[in-house]
């Protein structure tokens, strides 16, 4: 209980949970939607989905700043590829919470006589940047890994081990790719909190992808992707070890 109070208290914690929830709610309405039976279980979940959209962009208010003040702390990294993929990655953060506080205030009647669409096409652009440049410095992060595991005697003694206790397996996959996967596995297992973090951004891709017609996707692959990834901003809200750093 002290652990879900915690995380109510937060307000990034209470945005993960309302972003759960409309994601689970997507999700849920999906997976009923030739249900005869469950037409007003249906009107309740879209409903609650909207209100918790509603809410989240409200929680928001205050992230545009987050970001600037995160993209500078990023432009002081000596790390030149963090550094480029972090701040670009930070700034397009704090343009899309920009489009998405005017929507809100469109939404609340605040503001007048614009281009809705408009406004949410360039959001889910600037949100898909900085997805890919959050991706961009997790594969960079990952080939890091992955040449100081590479390096590893003790390691490099295991992958030719496993190479060559399943024969069978290699007249099939080509040893090369084998090695490699076996690898990145390894990699990725000792350092979950990039594992996680990765996950997490591919998920994410897929709203902006099907919001700009990039690549469409059904509304259960995007409730799906939207759930996990909240769970996953959940589970490193809870356990700080497990958030990519920096």
């Amino acid at each position: 209980m002290d652990t879900v109070g915690s995380l109510i208290n937060q307000s990034q914690g209470r945005d993960r949970v309302f972003r759960a929830t409309q994601y689970a709610c997507a999700l849920s309405r999906y997976l009923l939607r030739n249900n005869s039976g469950s037409k007003d279980l249906v009107t309740k979940l879209k409903s609650l989905e909207a209100n918790m959209s509603a809410g989240r962009k409200l929680f928001r208010l205050g992230n545009t700043l987050n970001s600037i003040e995160a993209a500078k702390r990023t432009m002081q990294l000596s790390d030149r590829v963090l550094c480029l993929c972090l701040t670009a990655a930070n700034i397009n953060r704090a343009l899309y919470f920009i489009c998405d506080n005017v929507l809100w205030a469109t939404n609340v009647g605040l503001v007048r006589d614009i281009d809705k669409e408009r406004w949410s096409i360039n959001a889910s652009r600037c949100y898909l940047f900085s997805l890919v440049m959050n991706l961009s410095r997790d594969v960079y992060v990952i080939s890091l890994l992955m040449i100081q595991r590479a390096r590893d005697k003790r390691f490099r003694q295991n992958m030719d081990a496993h190479l060559n206790e399943s024969p069978q397996v290699a007249e099939v996959v080509i040893p090369p790719l084998d090695a490699f996967l076996y690898l990145l596995m390894e990699s990725l297992k000792s350092h979950p909190a990039v594992a996680l973090d990765t996950v997490k951004n591919l998920c994410d891709l897929s709203i902006p992808l099907d919001r700009l017609g990039i690549y469409h996707c059904n509304a259960g692959v995007v409730g799906l992707c939207g759930l996990v990834s909240s769970l996953i901003g959940i589970v490193t809200l809870i356990q700080p070890k497990l958030k990519v750093k920096p």
